[in-house]
């Protein structure tokens, strides 16, 4: 089994200075996307799965003409849901953030007001990612340290989705305790890939992190945040 785990291509987060609720990708995403659907050319893929969100179908769509693998959109991979900013100034919704980031650890649970709490957005998607594991034949035996119970080898997996969604899957996977940040702790570029398999230990298997952030497809100045 191996999970790639793809974060999209750069947004679009801001348009004449207003905030854009579902972003496209910039040119420069744009960009990102196609060179990470040359990087998957002629690389086997069991199954593809994609956020909702415009900047993640966008990023999947040329790994997809690349392994011809058909697409599955899952209502559990979107990014943690936000406050309906459409059209917001963005130097608004910027000092919104900084001053959320400054609130005490118990209140940055809760979220944006009027958006998602992480709370939710946290069991969102590991119960999505459970409920895959568990359709890959993958069991989870042990809570801590997490070991799980493999039926087979399994597929390769690739999961287009979020900064925020890739990182609660990550910790999750490598029994990491969640934190109201998880975007901050695991700092994934734009089109960048990580990888994560199962290692057999103690008659089960653990994950492990093969690679993280990956660019090595991209030319330097395509590395964004």
């Amino acid at each position: 089994m191996e999970l790639v785990f793809i974060r999209h291509g750069q947004p679009e987060w801001d348009r004449d200075g207003r905030t854009v609720q579902d972003p496209r990708l910039t040119d420069v995403g744009l960009e990102q996307a196609r060179l990470l659907g040359e990087a998957f050319r002629g690389r086997h893929v069991d199954r593809i799965l994609v956020s909702p969100l415009l900047r993640s179908q966008q990023t999947a769509a040329p790994v997809i003409e690349a392994t011809g693998v058909e697409p599955e959109t899952l209502p559990w991979l979107p990014e943690i849901a936000s406050p309906q900013w459409e059209g917001t100034p963005s130097e608004t919704v910027e000092a919104i953030f900084a001053e959320a980031r400054a609130k005490p650890l118990a209140e940055q649970w809760d979220g944006l007001p009027g958006g998602e709490s992480f709370r939710d957005f946290h069991r969102r998607v590991t119960t999505g990612l459970d409920g895959l594991l568990a359709d890959l034949g993958c069991e989870r035996i042990t809570p801590f340290p997490p070991l799980w119970r493999l039926d087979d080898p399994g597929p390769t997996v690739v999961v287009v989705a979020h900064a925020g969604t890739d990182a609660v899957c990550l910790g999750h996977l490598l029994g990491i305790e969640p934190v109201p940040w998880e975007w901050e702790r695991f700092v994934s570029f734009h089109a960048s890939v990580s990888v994560v398999r199962p290692m057999p230990i103690a008659e089960a298997h653990s994950f492990s992190l093969f690679r993280f952030s990956d660019t090595s497809h991209l030319p330097e100045h395509l590395h964004t945040r």
